[in-house]
């Protein structure tokens, strides 16, 4: 797939919006772990997935991690480029959870493409719209939800992602997604194992029971 065939808005720019952007676009290719946007100390530009797997977090002040949403193919970050909206005052991490290429656009090169076409203004708006869907939605886990449905509900998300019920994921990463304490993820998940949901093992969970894990959420 080309930027050309992947941007969303591609065929409502005109050639000289499409030449700006070509000219400056950006192409990288990233390792997991990788850290490819961190806070407002630099301004990345926008991110658009060509293939792999992202993760935007955010850290509290006592060093705890929470994923506020995750990005796949052809999926864009816009608060790496948080400096085209002046009104975003939080602090975003941006790191790859897979091997991962990408394309980036610089931030300046966007906003006056943006100032220009209102088609380019409009998606921006409902990807952001998107974004922050997502986010309220995290907050309304973490208020009305328990952690063991939250747990269920992101262990039942690993399955589809990876396209495999035996998960290769450690008790400290789901910790960092959800905003708690490894020991809290442990006793849950052996809590799990106790009810013969999952199967747990050094750096892998196994789900045995699917159709239980649903239960929980629902």
């Amino acid at each position: 797939m080309t930027f050309e065939t992947t941007f969303p808005v591609w065929n409502k720019l005109n050639s000289s919006q499409q030449s700006k952007l070509l000219n400056t676009l950006i192409t990288q290719k990233v390792e997991k772990g990788a850290i490819i946007h961190s806070g407002t100390m630099n301004c990345t530009g926008l991110i658009l997935v060509k293939s792999g797997q992202l993760r935007a977090y955010m850290i509290s002040e006592e060093g705890r991690e929470i994923t506020l949403y995750r990005l796949f193919d052809y999926d864009m970050c816009l608060f790496s480029g948080y400096c085209i909206m002046r009104s975003i005052e939080f602090e975003v991490i941006v790191e790859a959870e897979k091997e991962t290429e990408l394309w980036v656009i610089p931030s300046e090169i966007y906003k006056s493409i943006m100032d220009e076409s209102a088609d380019v203004a409009n998606f921006t708006n409902e990807i952001m719209g998107t974004r922050f869907t997502d986010v309220m939605w995290l907050i309304e886990q973490i208020m009305w939800k328990s952690l063991d449905k939250r747990l269920a509900a992101f262990l039942i998300e690993e399955t589809k992602i990876e396209e495999s019920n035996k998960l290769k994921i450690t008790h400290e990463t789901i910790a960092n997604h959800l905003g708690s304490h490894r020991e809290v993820i442990t006793r849950m998940l052996r809590h799990f194992q106790n009810e013969g949901i999952v199967k747990l093992s050094r750096g892998l969970i196994e789900i045995v029971d699917e159709d239980e894990l649903y239960s929980l959420v629902d």
